[in-house]
């Protein structure tokens, strides 16, 4: 800045003020000291800046997986929003790793980011703990942390699985499996749980082997649906917990030659654009990422402003198409 004052000929103040784009400046002394900016290809240092105004315009999000197309979304979701409210994003993937989690979340803070949002890997987390008790604005996205009380944006779970195995239900099914997501995950034991809670209430049996945990990757999907199709009985219905786990489990599927839904079931917590397109197409819980993003940017804000804000949790949609039995039912009640 001092050199751009030196061969502009006016004091740093007048820089900063032109940079700042503050009134009091005339229009050839601007010029000028934007032409001396020009010449010397000045970039100002934000954090440097932020060290005085206490301000990056910078959010961080840290996310669970960027293969996985729920959080690819919700990361699009995410930066529309901040970018609508004049704030640059950092994105971080964890890849459902404690370590890399914690590491971006250091390294977020220490790039002075004036708000963070974070998808949680872990049970429990030093880094993020650490953060709150120094009053830095962070804001869970889909999942919480027990024992660290921040907002937490995401959507209602547990009434969408319930929709989601009385649907298999009321089409007749009774041998239900489920392949849920990584038990130190709050979405995976919330899921599970109304698994289980939706089932023992209608009285049908669930045996243990029926519940089979993955990780939200592919290929524990492909895993665990070897293990359900091992099974002496195995079941008439799978439930994935998540849209990629739903995907290695298809593959298996069709790997032994399996007709859906006439010798299996199989439905999703998590649509995906192409579910739609497969034969037959994919029963599905939407989740409303679009939705669960912009609004995590609306609380990350307002605990910014305010120094509070609130949790929020949205509705989710079933999809009911095709591969759980649903045009054999409707058949079936035509005649």
């Amino acid at each position: 800045m001092a050199d751009v004052a030196a061969l502009a000929d006016v004091s740093t103040a007048t820089v900063s003020r032109v940079l700042t784009n503050r009134p009091g400046v005339g229009d050839a002394t601007r010029q000028r000291v934007l032409g001396a900016v020009e010449r010397l290809g000045y970039r100002p240092n934000a954090v440097a800046r932020s060290l005085r105004v206490d301000t990056t315009h910078t959010l961080g999000l840290v996310i669970g997986d960027i293969e996985n197309p729920f959080f690819t979304e919700l990361a699009r979701a995410v930066e529309d929003a901040a970018s609508a409210h004049g704030y640059s994003l950092i994105l971080g993937n964890a890849d459902e790793d404690a370590a890399r989690q914690e590491r971006y979340v250091e390294v977020l803070l220490n790039r002075r980011v004036d708000g963070l949002l974070v998808v949680p890997a872990v049970a429990q987390s030093d880094a993020i703990g650490l953060a709150v008790r120094q009053h830095a604005p962070i804001v869970f996205v889909d999942r919480e942390l027990p024992g660290i009380d921040v907002p937490v944006v995401r959507s209602d779970g547990r009434a969408a699985m319930r929709e989601l195995v009385q649907h298999l239900l009321g089409l007749g099914h009774r041998r239900i499996a489920l392949i849920s997501g990584p038990e130190q995950a709050s979405t995976g034991m919330e899921r599970l749980a109304a698994f289980r809670e939706t089932l023992g209430v209608a009285g049908v049996p669930l045996p243990v082997a029926y519940m089979r945990h993955g990780d939200f990757q592919e290929a524990s999907g492909e895993t665990e649906m070897t293990a359900l199709l091992a099974l002496a009985e195995p079941p008439s219905a799978v439930i994935a917990a998540d849209n990629l786990m739903a995907l290695g489990a298809l593959r298996v599927i069709r790997g032994h030659g399996l007709r859906i839904p006439d010798d299996i079931a199989l439905a999703s917590f998590d649509d995906s654009p192409w579910f739609e397109l497969l034969d037959p197409p994919l029963t599905a819980i939407a989740q409303p990422t679009k939705e669960i993003g912009a609004l995590a940017v609306t609380t990350l804000l307002e605990l910014m402003d305010r120094h509070t804000a609130p949790s929020r949790m949205l509705a989710c949609r079933l999809m009911a198409r095709a591969s759980c039995g649903e045009q054999r039912r409707s058949t079936e009640r035509g005649k």
